[in-house]
């Protein structure tokens, strides 16, 4: 099953518990080969996700679209897909604190 990236994560502010959200400050760049590239801002208690590559992330994930739809369904895991150059993460202890919101884990 191909997942829309693009559909996948600009329906992530509906699915995050906005209680999750609170006290939480990052900002991503997802740069999804074959997709487009997204930027996601988690600040005073929202998610806010818009296309292209704006601000300064504290961490930058890149991936094809097709490896990306396989980490959210769970077909892939993740740190064998940063192990195997499929998936590159700038500062993982970052993505580790947020994987969740994403549905990466």
């Amino acid at each position: 099953m191909q997942i829309d990236v693009k559909e996948y994560l600009f329906s992530l502010p509906s699915k995050v518990n906005p209680d999750a959200l609170t006290g939480l400050e990052s900002l991503f760049h997802f740069e999804i080969e074959n997709s487009g590239n997204y930027t996601i801002v988690l600040a005073n208690g929202k998610l806010d996700i818009s296309e292209g590559l704006t601000g300064d992330p504290k961490c930058t994930v890149k991936t094809s679209a097709e490896s990306f739809g396989k980490l959210i369904s769970g077909d892939l895991n993740p740190m064998f897909a940063m192990m195997s150059g499929k998936l590159k993460i700038s500062n993982p202890g970052e993505m580790l604190k947020y994987a969740k919101i994403f549905g990466l884990m």
